[in-house]
Order: C-alpha cells, then structure tokens, then sequence
C-alpha cells in the first residue's frame, strides 16, 4: 500500500512512524513534513491547505491511501478533493469537518443528536457577550467559534479577561463551566461504523500544575488507570454514534477521526469539544500501544469496510509523551535554535522512548527549532511510573536554548496507580 501523510507536526510524525512499521505499507510520503518525518517518509514540497495539489500529488504517486492529519486542511476541503480523485482519503469533508471548524455547528449536532455538553450561548454582540457571562458566571469559559490552533480557549476567573477575548472573535460560544477531570477519546469511523481508541489525558495548561496560559497540549499519557472500565463503552453509546449518526442524518457523513474531547462531571460524562483529526499529543501515546497496523485500520473507514475490520489490538502497557517547547511558548515563539543531543536519545533510549519533530527544520546536518511546540519525546513502559522515567530520561538528553518543558505529566497518575 502507497500512503500519502499530508501535514508537518508530531501528529503527522506519530502517524508516519507507525505507518513506517505496518509490513503492508511499500511506499511512505509525506507533505510537507518536517527534519523528523524525512527520516521514514519521503517528502514532498507541496501547501497542505491547496487541495488541488495536494490531489494531484496523490495520483502522481498513485496512492492507495491519503491521510490528512491537520484541521486546517480538512476545513479547507482538502480531503474532498482528493476524494473527487476517486483516491481513499482518511479525513472528513469540509461540510462534516465543520464539527470541529465552527464550535457552533457542533452544539447544535449535539443538541440534536442528545450529546451530553455544556449549556452554551453563541454570541455576536458586546450585549449578547455580557449576558452570557453574566448568567453563568465564574469561572468564564469562552471559547472562539472558529480555529484557533488549539488557543482559542479561555477559561478565567476574571470577567475582564473573559470579555476581552470574547469581543476579540467574529463569534463566540460562551458556555458553563465543567467540573471534574478531562479525557481525550479518538475514534476511527467509516460514517457509519465507529471503532473507538483508547483514551488518553493530555496537559493543556504551558506550566506545571496547570498553571499559565492554555496550549496546544504540553504533553499526555495512556492509559488511565483512574477512569471508569465502562468508559470507553459508554461514550460510543452515548456520544460517537449518535453524532456519527446524526451527520449521516444531514446528508454530510463523518469519515475519518472524531475526537472527543471530554470532562468527567460529578453529573456523568459532558463533552467539551468535538476535533476532525487526531490530537496532538494525545496520537503519540495512543498510537504508541496500538498493536494493530495502522495502515489497514484507516484505509477501512476510508473505503467504507469498518463493519468488517477485526477488533483492534492494544499493548498492556502504558504510554507518556512530553512536549519541549521554544521559549516564550505559547506566545511568539523563538526560532532557530540549535537541537542538540537526539541522536543521543536514538542511541541511548531507543525503542523504548524516541523523539517525534514538531516545529523543526534541517540546516545542513544540523537541526534547528521552527515553531512553538518543537519536539515530542514519547516513551512506553510496563506502567505509567517507567513510561514516565523513560520519557523525562530521554528528555534530559536533548539541548535547546530557552526551551521549556513541564514536568509533573502523569505524575499524579503513576503515583496513584
């Protein structure tokens, strides 16, 4: 099988490492990639969001698969295009990928289809702005209708700060605050049939202790040895299927990964939002203990045949990954720093842990910082505990200039395992 990776960041990286181990896979390209991908993929020079290009690659290649990993893209109706090729592409259309495009979209799939979420206003006005926080009250939680690359969410205590960043965005979707502890649950679907993943965890928050301003994700673990055994099983009954269906109602059906994005309220399960593609970086532990070959399992939901595909097969054990940012991450990042010591960590730590690129490009034979979440440092273990030692070794052998990292991922999981 030909598969074609479109996108350039630790996600797509993740993806392309496990696609690199499936004996089924013959040839392995993606653009436009990264210092890391290059490593296990070839790597094509083509603009991720130009869904004539990124179509047109595909056929020169002559794919089998095409696999779409960023939200911009799939917004942007990249994976619509290179259907109209009559090539399998693991990814929504623009009309289904609004369920992640526009936050008001999706409350009104969940209000429809009876997904447990928070109760919300969608806002346009500085009076309808005022109002909403007014009737919920703290904390605020306001969150931006559109994509904001995973920073377009604010949750504050200080009414201010909450106003401001709502009068920032066109819209605005202002909801109640939900309690309890978040859950990040993928799963691969065809329209039709939904195969969940195993859940992950991941750190929103820039610092330790879940303080400082929101990111992209400094880091995630797998599994959760705190959750309900039932969870998995209840948010397929009660959540993905029914959007999964509702969709396919409204004539827009859902191929590819949906992403929940959960919290575990003292009144049950609530979804906070709802994601196009796989997370990052949540896709790094999940997909590092999966057993079943990845290549198999998407090119199914892209042609239709999940119905079909045998029951997916995990590790035993678990999983950490750790995000090493550029300085003054999560604001303009600083670029262009040296990395220095990953071929200390391939040396030293590999397979058990390895470093998956982000933000990096190639300067002759050095690699240097290009974006704000540079590096993913993954590691698997029998239990959380080495998981988590194996991945904070691995992350002590890497230089950056500036970098910062946080330091508590899983650590209150391991050590209530």
């Amino acid at each position: 099988m030909k598969v074609l990776v479109i996108g350039g960041g630790a996600r797509e990286h993740a993806l392309c490492r496990s696609l690199s181990l499936d004996p089924d896979v013959t040839a392995l390209h993606c653009a436009p990639g990264n210092a890391g991908i290059a490593e296990v993929a070839e790597l094509h020079g083509v603009d991720a969001l130009d869904g004539a290009a990124v179509a047109e690659l595909a056929a020169r290649l002559e794919a089998d698969l095409v696999v779409v990993g960023p939200e911009a893209p799939l917004v942007a109706g990249v994976a619509d295009a290179v259907r109209d090729r009559g090539i399998p592409v693991f990814g929504p259309s623009a009309r289904a990928a609004r369920l992640e495009g526009s936050k008001a979209f999706a409350k009104d799939v969940m209000a429809a289809a009876a997904v447990p979420t928070a109760r919300s206003y969608v806002c346009t006005t500085p009076e309808e702005i005022d109002e909403a926080l007014d009737a919920f009250g703290a904390p605020y939680v306001v969150k931006d209708d559109g994509l904001a690359a995973g920073k377009g969410v604010v949750v504050t205590e200080d009414v201010a700060a909450a106003r401001a960043h709502a009068l920032a965005c066109d819209r605005v979707v202002i909801e109640e605050f939900l309690d309890g502890p978040e859950v990040s649950l993928f799963a691969v679907t065809d329209g039709e049939t939904v195969v969940p993943l195993q859940p992950a965890q991941d750190f929103k928050r820039a610092h330790d202790g879940d303080e400082g301003p929101n990111t992209g994700g400094m880091g995630a673990y797998s599994p959760l040895p705190w959750a309900d055994p039932k969870l998995v099983d209840e948010v397929h009954k009660t959540v993905l299927q029914p959007t999964v269906d509702e969709l396919r109602r409204r004539g827009t059906p859902f191929s590819g990964l949906l992403y929940a994005g959960l919290a575990i309220t003292s009144r049950g399960v609530r979804v906070i939002e709802f994601n196009a593609r796989f997370g990052d970086p949540e896709t790094q532990v999940v997909l590092a203990r999966l057993k079943t070959p990845l290549a198999g399992l998407l090119h199914a939901a892209a042609t239709g045949t999940l119905a079909t595909f045998p029951p997916l097969r995990w590790t035993d054990g678990a999983a950490v990954t750790v995000v090493i940012a550029s300085h003054n991450y999560p604001g303009t990042p600083r670029t262009g720093d040296p990395i220095e010591g990953l071929a200390d960590v391939a040396e030293q730590d590999a397979p058990e842990a390895y470093v998956l690129h982000a933000g990096t490009r190639r300067d002759g034979a050095a690699v240097l910082s290009a974006g704000g979440r540079v590096l993913s440092v993954t590691a698997t273990g029998v239990d959380l505990a080495t998981a988590r030692e194996r991945a904070y070794r691995a992350v002590g052998r890497i230089s950056l200039d500036g970098s910062q990292h946080r330091t508590d991922i899983a650590a209150k999981a391991a050590a209530e395992a």
